[in-house]
């Protein structure tokens, strides 16, 4: 299977930081907005694909997240990193788990699953399991493409300040969250795409994650067809910043759902 035949659909589950926004304890113009676009959930996206559901990180607001996109199976988890904000919501893949009848395959990079053996190790010890805990297949891969139930998976490695995290490219749409630097070995993985989405975090520099400026020469640089910036922070307002960007380059926001054809052009 080939994900050049079949279309993409991707649909964003949350596009905010890891405190998401409104941020608790702010009282600042985007926390109280009355715009929609502004109230965003932890970083996750879902991916749908040739019949199947994956879902890119489970955040702690993924049941919310799940909820809201009408989410009813999810086939496999892909995950970025190890951070709270991209694993806490794991446990709550167990109502897929009765309603599916099956593990969840969950793919990561080797620290990446170490970790989440570590904090979810309750989901790995049956003899300790007094109660349902989260039935899921762990599965790593390196920098080589990997297969995901048919699907063949690019993994992207990018610097999260000193850390290695991953993004993910499927056919001509890429996700990268959560980097402050892109590897030129990245960089020739990511020519041309219809879709990339990209962290921009604000307009002040960040350690470890990407600024709209730094964004912006990503894309003027690799010249995908359409750009999604996404880890927004409550410095950013949708419709102020929108309005900023030049023509292809949009704000993410919660519940926004994109096509990418199989030719790999826009949908009309």
């Amino acid at each position: 299977m080939s994900v050049s035949e079949p279309d993409i659909r991707i649909t964003v589950l949350g596009s905010g930081t890891s405190s998401g926004v409104p941020t608790l304890g702010c009282h600042c113009a985007v926390c109280r907005s009355g715009d929609e676009r502004d109230k965003r959930l932890r970083p996750s996206i879902l991916i749908r694909c040739a019949g199947l559901s994956l879902v890119v990180d489970t955040t702690p607001d993924f049941r919310q997240q799940a909820l809201r996109a009408g989410i009813d199976r999810v086939d496999a988890v892909l995950y970025t990193h190890s951070h709270a904000d991209h694993i806490l919501g794991l446990d709550d893949v167990r109502p897929l788990n009765f309603k599916q009848r099956a593990a969840i395959p969950v793919f990561g990079s080797e620290d990446t699953i170490a970790d989440i053996r570590r904090v979810f190790r309750y989901a790995f010890d049956a003899s300790a399991a007094e109660s349902a805990v989260p039935q899921i297949e762990v599965r790593t891969f390196g920098e080589a493409p990997f297969d995901v139930l048919g699907l063949p998976v690019t993994p992207l490695r990018l610097n999260h300040g000193r850390s290695t995290v991953f993004g993910f490219r499927l056919g001509a749409a890429a996700y990268l969250t959560d980097h402050s630097e892109i590897p030129e070995e990245t960089m020739a993985r990511l020519q041309g795409l219809d879709v990339l989405f990209l962290d921009a975090l604000r307009h002040r520099p960040h350690p470890t994650h990407s600024t709209v400026a730094q964004s912006l020469a990503t894309v003027a640089a690799l010249k995908p067809a359409r750009a999604f910036f996404t880890h927004i922070s409550h410095d950013l307002a949708h419709a102020d910043t929108q309005a900023s960007l030049p023509p292809g380059v949009h704000l993410a926001y919660d519940g926004l759902e994109i096509a990418v054809p199989a030719d790999g052009l826009p949908a009309a």
